[in-house]
């Protein structure tokens, strides 16, 4: 998936190139960080604890502690890390969709005369988990939008709000000059 419920910003657009950009889960990185900094104050003293006395001292039992802080920490980088960019530019006649973190980089680059339409629509998601064949996972449907490429593929650009999803659709579909199909939810 290259976006989230939370929709994404215009970073430019003009007649040319229209870029848009989605910046990670912002209100959960900024809580592990706000944690992580405020343990960061029990964590140096245990620290100094287990260097001074070793393991056997009333602090060398808390030795865990300051392992799980840097493991907050380092989600909410990760986190902060997350974005996703769409840039459609008529220069280059190609959508780049773009999904980074901290660890890699993934691009998926579109002609345009590989679009055949956009398709707004609805995947099927499941939720809960499916452990060893159990059905405990149940399916349920969300709105979708989709570029529908030649000979049949498709490439997801978003899930989230139908109204959210058909705005960006219509965006999207102005700038390409292809079709905005849009399916009927069902009941």
């Amino acid at each position: 998936m290259i976006g989230s419920r939370l929709g994404f910003r215009i970073a430019e657009e003009n007649p040319d190139r229209l870029s848009l950009v989605w910046r990670g889960a912002r209100f959960p990185a900024y809580l592990c960080l706000g944690i992580a900094i405020a343990l960061l104050f029990l964590s140096i003293p245990i620290l100094e604890a287990i260097r001074q006395r070793g393991f056997v001292g009333p602090a060398g039992s808390l030795w865990y502690f300051p392992i799980m802080n840097l493991i907050l920490l380092g989600i909410s980088f990760f986190l902060l890390s997350l974005e996703r960019i769409i840039t459609l530019s008529d220069q280059d006649r190609q959508v780049v969709l773009c999904k980074r973190n901290i660890f890699r980089t993934v691009k998926i680059r579109v002609p345009y005369d590989e679009v055949v339409s956009l398709k707004l629509g609805t995947d099927q998601i499941y939720s809960g988990f499916a452990v060893a064949g159990s059905s405990a996972a149940t399916r349920y449907p969300v709105p979708s939008l989709r570029l529908i490429l030649k000979y049949g593929e498709t490439v997801l650009v978003d899930r989230g709000g139908r109204g959210r999803l058909q705005a960006l659709g219509q965006r999207l579909s102005h700038h390409l000059g292809k079709p905005l199909e849009i399916e009927e939810p069902a009941k």
